[in-house]
């Protein structure tokens, strides 16, 4: 992949930019196998999943600078000032076709981009997540409700000059912090099919709420959701507990297995990523499936259940206590899904008692040394 804002030095982002693709994913895979060499055999390594080089990000995350009629969207510099990258070549076509019209529609309603070293000024961050089928989420992140109701007043001329946009919401992020958001939503596109962004992959239809997680990657993403599937089928369990499931992804890929579990569950922090999961849930006609809010970092003894295999999908820091409650339980198969081999290697050593059966890196992130990886865990002794 050629990239000019790399090639002139304005963006360095993608550290791995000018590297035959073919190389980068040789050296991703050498590099998790190498950290994770003492938990997971070599002979249960996969090939890798590859993906696009380019063109294959769904979510834009855009902060804001410049002047009123005049913004950037991109990345901030040393200096914490806006650097335009509004033709960034990772983003899917359709959604890279979608920014500059965007950034014309934010010059015409001339809101204030926040200054991050004077700390003044309303507009911080796009969010634009496109969907499979071609719809647009927007999320303005501001740093007041000052101009909501501008926002709120712009959002007919916002589709009319995007017309696949689905989901407009303001995100109130008040606090000076390296965060892209805050905690209160409001949503301005009431209607019928609510605020979700319907996500179609791997078979089924995953509703995307506006705070809630997905894969950045979504071919990729189906890959690993129709390998975990697989995975499911192998170890014909009798019940699946999906852990940090977000909006449902692994717990429904499980539930239409071909030897589909008899009960799924599915727990996840988000209140508002469980509300998608369960309207997921509602629509593929599972009543088999449930879905909780819950902390699962707490590893309350009986939050494993009955279950018989585990999947886990959690931030990069790992799944920490929880590993030696797994090593306790009575879990035949844990399935593991990783954005951190580091942390991954730290979990496995704490659940000697499961051998790897299988493991394979998913490039979510060409371009980067970040890397997913999955493997299938199964219990060698009581």
């Amino acid at each position: 992949m050629q990239c000019d804002y790399f090639d002139a030095g304005v963006c360095r982002s993608c550290t791995r930019m000018g590297t035959p693709y073919e190389r980068q994913l040789d050296d991703k895979q050498a590099g998790v196998a190498a950290t994770l060499a003492g938990v997971v055999p070599a002979g249960a390594w996969a090939p890798a999943q590859a993906s696009p080089e380019s063109g294959f990000r769904n979510k834009a995350k855009l902060a804001v600078g410049g002047r009123p009629g005049e913004v950037t969207l991109g990345i901030l510099d040393g200096d914490r000032r806006g650097v335009d990258l509004r033709h960034c070549g990772l983003h899917e076509p359709a959604l890279h076709a979608a920014l500059p019209l965007l950034a014309d529609a934010v010059d015409d309603l001339r809101l204030e981009p926040y200054d991050v070293p004077t700390r003044r000024g309303e507009l911080k961050y796009l969010l634009v997540t496109r969907s499979p089928d071609g719809e647009l989420m927007l999320r303005v992140v501001l740093r007041t409700d000052r101009d909501l109701e501008r926002v709120r007043a712009a959002v007919p001329v916002l589709r009319e000059r995007l017309p696949h946009l689905r989901v407009v919401t303001v995100n109130l992020h008040p606090e000076h912090k390296a965060v892209l958001e805050g905690d209160t939503e409001v949503v301005l596109t009431e209607g019928p099919q609510g605020a979700d962004l319907p996500m179609r992959l791997a078979g089924l239809t995953l509703h995307l709420p506006p705070r809630s997680f997905f894969q950045t990657n979504t071919a990729v993403g189906a890959a690993l959701y129709e390998q975990a599937r697989a995975w499911v089928d192998e170890a014909s369990p009798r019940e699946v507990l999906d852990l940090y499931c977000g909006v449902g992804g692994f717990a429904l890929a499980a539930a239409t297995a071909t030897r589909a579990p008899e009960v799924v569950r599915g727990v996840e922090v988000s209140a508002e990523a469980v509300d998608g999961a369960r309207r997921s849930a509602a629509e593929l006609g599972l009543p088999r499936i449930r879905f909780e809010a819950g902390d699962v970092d707490v590893a309350d003894p009986d939050l494993l259940g009955d279950a018989d295999l585990v999947v886990v999908n959690p931030p990069r820091r790992g799944i920490g206590a929880l590993a030696p409650a797994i090593e306790r339980s009575g879990v035949r198969h844990v399935v593991y899904s990783s954005c951190q081999a580091a942390s991954l290697a730290r979990d496995l050593a704490a659940m000697p008692s499961y051998g790897v059966r299988a493991a394979r890196l998913f490039d979510m992130f060409p371009q980067t040394g970040h890397h997913e990886v999955a493997v299938r865990l199964e219990r060698e002794r009581a």
